[in-house]
C-alpha cells in the first residue's frame, strides 16, 4: 500500500506528498475549467499516468527478454467530453518504439500496453486508442 497525501492550496492548486519517497506533484484545475493551467490538472494525471504505466510494463518486459527499449517514447492526448457530466472522453496514444516492425516480441509488448494495471483500472466507456510506430 503506498500512501499519498493531498493539501489543497487555495485558487484550484493541490500538493500532493508521495509518502515512500517524498516526492511532491503539483496540480491546478485547466483553464477550461476555472484554472490557470499552471499544471497538470488531475485528468491529465490520468492519461499521463496511462502513458507510464504503458511504458513501464514494456519496459520490464524488455529488461526480462533482454531488449533495449531506450528511446521509446509515448505522446498522449486526452480528449474531454463536450456533453455532461465532465469526465475523459478518450485518451489517444502515439507509441514509438525503437525496435523494427518485425520483432519477434512486438506482440508481446503490444500485449503489455494494453494489460497495464492503469490501462485495466480505467472505465469501460473511456476509449484508449493506441497508434504504434516501429522504427528499427
Amino acid at each position: 500500500m503506498v500512501h499519498i497525501d493531498l493539501s489543497y492550496q487555495g485558487k484550484l492548486h493541490c500538493q500532493a506528498v508521495h509518502g515512500p519517497s517524498g516526492a511532491i506533484l503539483e496540480t491546478d484545475a485547466p483553464v477550461d475549467n476555472h484554472g490557470l493551467g499552471q499544471s497538470f490538472s488531475p485528468t491529465d494525471l490520468v492519461a499521463t499516468a496511462l502513458a507510464a504505466c504503458m511504458a513501464t510494463v514494456i519496459g520490464i518486459i524488455g529488461q526480462r527478454k533482454g531488449i533495449v527499449l531506450d528511446g521509446m517514447k509515448i505522446s498522449a492526448r486526452k480528449i474531454m467530453s463536450s456533453e455532461p457530466p465532465r469526465r475523459i472522453k478518450s485518451i489517444e496514444l502515439d507509441l514509438s518504439m525503437p525496435l523494427s516492425a518485425e520483432h519477434p516480441e512486438r506482440a508481446l509488448l503490444e500485449n503489455a500496453a494494453v494489460g497495464c494495471p492503469v490501462h485495466q483500472s480505467l472505465h469501460p466507456d473511456l476509449e484508449v486508442v493506441m497508434h504504434w510506430q516501429w522504427n528499427g
